[in-house]
């Protein structure tokens, strides 16, 4: 077994940033309890911000930036896990704080790693990342008006940014659960690529942009929103009573414009959905539910696989939103 991997290695002297991609020793490899030898990662929006110039997240240099991987292990120095176990890691800071996944082999913690559950495969694992992730969790944050708060069915629901990341597999997850899901996109040429993903009505974002009112008309039973800003603040006042909001992204804005009117004349629920420092156990079980709610038939038409080389090429354009296809790294390609 050879000790040399290849990887991107972000550096930075002064001034100077520098993405590589290098041929390093494990001994680079300094931190972690088991030894993956990984086969996929993927572009999220916070590794193309990192790629550009840290994105003020990574805070030693050198570092292997990538906040997903997926692969088996080779190596491991606890019980919980033994050589041959397939694994997935996402969130946790790594690729920030740790070395991540734009590599052969990474070194990780533990309590970072999730068994990959039977019924998926460590590429498909990768097809969703944080991104999907992010969406099941949200899609489970607005059924809890059902589950937790012993609520009426949850079946008019709104999902924001239907065409990025979160929002395509929110739109996959929420029809998958039986909800009846409307998705706001500013790409109206996409509405069949919705409507295969199980959108039954699309709406231009520009209906959603103008300045809120206190309290619209309830129409949502749900919303999961991925741009903060006018939309969110829209969507907050069309929820219906006891209808949760999950809020994952601010693609639009950071700024949220709205009052106390719909949480105490409504109890709307405003639900902020972190995908990073949730606990182990919720990891677990949203990965184990992902077989049973997504269709990576579907997906798999809209993924793009690259090396690292076509990597470094292509995040620039996610920065712009000009992508159109969900990037997978195939790390040995």
């Amino acid at each position: 077994m050879s000790d040399k991997f290849q990887a991107i290695v972000l550096n930075q002297s002064g001034e100077q940033f520098s993405r590589e991609i290098k041929t390093l020793d494990k001994s680079f490899l300094n931190q972690g309890d088991v030894l993956v030898k990984i086969d996929y990662s993927d572009l999220n929006f916070k590794d193309a911000l990192i790629l550009k110039n840290g994105g003020k997240l990574i805070k030693e240099y050198p570092r292997i930036p990538g906040i997903d991987l997926s692969g088996t292990i080779e190596e491991s120095n606890v019980d919980e896990f033994k050589k041959g176990d397939q694994i997935i890691v996402n969130g946790s800071r790594v690729g920030e704080l740790y070395h991540g996944g734009y590599s052969q082999y990474a070194r990780i913690k533990k309590e970072f790693i999730v068994k990959k559950p039977d019924g998926i495969s460590t590429k498909q694992a990768m097809m969703l990342g944080t991104a999907g992730f992010t969406a099941v969790l949200c899609a489970f944050a607005v059924k809890a008006r059902e589950e937790l708060l012993l609520g009426e069915k949850v079946n008019e629901v709104l999902v924001t940014g239907a065409t990025g990341g979160v929002g395509s597999v929110a739109v996959m997850a929420l029809s998958k659960l039986g909800c009846k899901v409307t998705a706001v996109t500013g790409k109206i040429e996409q509405s069949n690529f919705l409507k295969e993903l199980g959108a039954k009505n699309i709406i231009n974002r520009q209906e959603l942009e103008a300045e809120p009112k206190l309290l619209a008309k309830g129409t949502w039973d749900g919303v999961v929103d991925t741009v903060g800003g006018n939309i969110l603040a829209n969507a907050i006042s069309q929820t219906k009573h006891s209808g949760i909001v999950a809020a994952c992204g601010n693609a639009s804005s950071n700024k949220l414009n709205t009052s106390v009117i719909p949480f105490i004349l409504r109890g709307v629920k405003l639900w902020g959905v972190d995908s990073v420092a949730i606990s182990k156990k919720r990891k677990e079980f949203i990965w184990g539910e992902v077989s049973k709610i997504i269709d990576f038939k579907i997906l798999e038409k809209s993924i793009k696989v690259v090396n690292f080389n076509e990597l470094l090429n292509i995040f620039p354009s996610m920065l712009e939103g000009k992508l159109k296809n969900k990037i997978l790294i195939d790390v040995n390609k």
